[in-house]
């Protein structure tokens, strides 16, 4: 075989036999999931006058939008107090399933259902980071983004420990039940007309719910291996897709607000930070504002500073040293931009999508300093809890019907 050949069936090898970047979709699944959950509880109050049916943007109006824009959202289904309440309650919920990693492919789909329903809701809530986050609420489903940091992989490293002691192990109930009840609440709204506003979404529910019921038809069965590994390379292939797709859209978004900028008057000469920065609207702490832009030269390495890393991380993705370099700079300033101009949900965004480029051995070190101060209040408690579980010891998303 030569060496072209040889290097093409190392690829694909590489492709379909392991889903990648376990550490990097945990961080993005917890960071999207964590964002939207804090900005839904930070809401609760004003949930009302941002998607309730009676809001400034009524229901009429978002019925009319949507039905030029063929945009999903389920809060159109009906008009109702009750809905709105119930609905806002399951978006709570799916976003804390998936940031535990409780039924990952499940909690995904409802997850993006939320996030869509909600923000198709209201189209002129928001800001940058509910862009992001739309779009990576769709990617996520595609994603085995359970393997490590979860519920799901916890239980999965359980049931191996009890079968290498002899034990049986019983039969997971909560998945069938879950799938058969969300295959009865989708046939109802397909039946009852409420997916009339496009197909994408809807073959997209359909096809995510005939495949968990396939692939856990097909692990009920050992005489089926391979059936079962046709379904883990088709699985594998759309984790590792999605997340090349979650990483050239993060270049995209740097890429191109990098160049709009430099053709911007105020960003060539310096002083595009210093406006924001005295706006009654981006001021949570005008004083902190005050004393960041009393100085000219300040201001304008802060501008220069930001399209040149904005413009230069894509290239840099090929050098891990300096790609790690921006990504420590990028993800400061975004944390300043949220204590600054008072941003924490948009800055919690761009961090997240920021984080998919982060080393594994860096996030590996993490996720055991982390498991080693849980494992320290767990003795405090007088308790113990498994140690950290890694890829190596086999997906939860392989197990049974995790999700």
């Amino acid at each position: 075989m030569n060496r072209p050949s040889l290097m093409l069936s190392r690829g694909v090898a590489r492709v379909t036999e392991a889903a990648l970047g376990p550490y990097q979709s945990a961080v993005v699944r917890i960071g999207f999931a964590g964002t939207w959950l804090l900005f839904l509880l930070r809401e609760f109050p004003h949930r009302q006058e941002l998607y309730g049916p009676s809001g400034p943007w009524g229901w009429n109006l978002a019925r009319q939008l949507t039905a030029d824009n063929h945009a999903f959202t389920a809060l159109l289904w009906s008009d109702g107090q009750l809905w709105f309440e119930c609905f806002y309650t399951l978006a709570v919920l799916a976003s804390a399933a998936l940031l535990l990693g409780w039924r990952t492919r499940t909690a995904s789909v409802l997850f993006m259902v939320g996030v869509l329903s909600l923000q198709n809701r209201s189209v002129f809530v928001g800001d940058g980071g509910d862009n992001v986050l739309h779009l990576m609420a769709l990617y996520l489903v595609f994603t085995r983004c359970g393997q490590v940091w979860s519920l799901d992989a916890r239980r999965a490293a359980q049931e191996e420990a009890a079968r290498a002691r002899g034990e049986r192990v019983p039969a997971d109930r909560v998945g069938p039940v879950l799938w058969a009840v969300l295959g009865a609440a989708l046939g109802t709204v397909t039946l009852t007309g409420r997916f009339d506003n496009g197909w994408v979404v809807p073959a997209l529910l359909w096809t995510v719910w005939a495949g968990l019921g396939l692939w856990w038809a097909v692990g009920r069965r050992a005489a089926w291996e391979q059936p079962r590994i046709l379904l883990d390379v088709v699985a594998n292939i759309l984790h590792n897709g999605a997340l090349v797709v979650i990483m050239a859209e993060a270049c995209l978004i740097y890429a191109t607000a990098g160049w709009y900028k430099i053709q911007g008057s105020r960003w060539q000469d310096g002083t595009a930070v210093y406006y924001p920065l005295h706006l009654d609207y981006f001021s949570p702490w005008p004083a902190l504002a005050d004393l960041m832009s009393s100085s000219g030269t300040i201001m304008m390495i802060v501008a220069y500073g930001t399209v040149m890393v904005q413009i230069a991380f894509p290239f840099t993705l090929l050098n891990r040293r300096a790609k790690n370099i921006l990504l420590v700079l990028m993800m400061t300033e975004h944390a300043v931009i949220a204590v600054v101009l008072g941003l924490p949900f948009f800055s919690l965004a761009m961090i997240t999508a920021d984080a998919v480029f982060l080393p594994t051995s860096f996030l590996r070190r993490l996720g055991d300093l982390a498991a080693r101060a849980r494992g320290r209040l767990a003795r405090r408690a007088g308790r113990t809890v498994p140690g950290p579980r890694s890829p190596e010891e086999g997906a939860a998303d392989r197990v049974g019907f995790t999700a």
